[in-house]
């Protein structure tokens, strides 16, 4: 969902890839074949495994429907009274379920992270449907995809760099990596980049998995709000130091300001 919302303020300036020694070639010349082949020169010469450079990338193929979303994004229009509207009151009565069966997990987690277990909780539903509704495009692939094309090139190289660095560490097999279509993974919508810095192992099996365990999924949401400068015991509402921390999970002020409604009315679920 926040994929919807956000995108398009990463902005449409073309931006010229850098072009170190073992750089992918320019964006979008030449056969994807060919850039994807000298990709993965570039990304065993960044310390990534040729064994999980081998595994990710081979037969992954252009995705132009992708691309095509991509080029076709929207402005954002609906307004805050819209949009809440629309979210929030479905949702409201399995998030006060899962308030109730991860009360445990979340107290821990607040305690670690000082983030309340209704933000999290308002976080996930608005994003997956708890989990539902995570997405099903190839991560690898719609990713790769969007660093051949032009329009965000060194962004999206960037984050399949990450990408290979999650299979690298062992938290998720390439196949099993699937998502929003701009690349988001997981029950709360992670980028790659996020994935690899915010992402936790709370249920301690050794894997940070954001596809599967809710325990891991609302830990690393928190990790990542606790790491923009959440304050503990302090409200949320707009205009305090903790919506900020909200923006920075998504900018759209409407988005913002569903989840610390959506939150609000968790917090007074019985």
């Amino acid at each position: 969902m926040r994929a919807l919302l956000c995108t398009f303020l990463l902005g449409t300036v073309l931006i010229s890839p850098l072009a170190p020694a073992l750089a992918a070639p320019s964006c979008g010349t030449g056969s994807f074949d060919g850039w994807l082949a000298a990709f993965k020169t570039e990304a065993v010469g960044k310390g990534i495994s040729q064994k999980t450079v081998d595994a990710a990338l081979t037969g992954v193929t252009l995705d132009n429907s992708v691309l095509s979303r991509d080029r076709g994004q929207q402005v954002f229009k609906q307004s805050f009274e819209e949009f809440s509207g629309r979210m929030v009151p479905p949702r409201l009565r399995r998030g006060s379920d899962m308030l109730k069966r991860y009360g445990s997990v979340l107290g821990r987690i607040e305690q670690q992270y000082g983030v309340p277990g209704p933000v999290l909780v308002a976080i996930w539903g608005l994003e997956t449907d708890y989990g539902v509704n995570v997405g099903k495009f190839p991560t690898i692939r719609a990713i790769a995809s969007l660093a051949y094309d032009c329009r965000r090139a060194e962004m999206f190289r960037g984050e399949l760099l990450d990408a290979l660095r999650i299979v690298d560490r062992g938290d998720l097999a390439p196949a099993e990596m699937h998502g929003a279509w701009a690349g988001e993974i997981g029950q709360t919508q992670f980028m790659p980049s996020s994935y690899l810095k915010f992402a936790v192992d709370f249920d301690g099996n050794g894997h940070r998995d954001l596809l599967r365990s809710a325990p891991d999924v609302l830990a690393s949401t928190a990790n990542y709000l606790a790491s923009y400068g959440w304050k503990r015991d302090q409200d949320f509402a707009p205009g305090t130091a903790n919506f900020a921390v909200i923006q920075q999970w998504n900018k759209s002020e409407v988005y913002s300001r569903t989840i610390a409604t959506f939150a609000s009315q968790l917090a007074k679920e019985p």
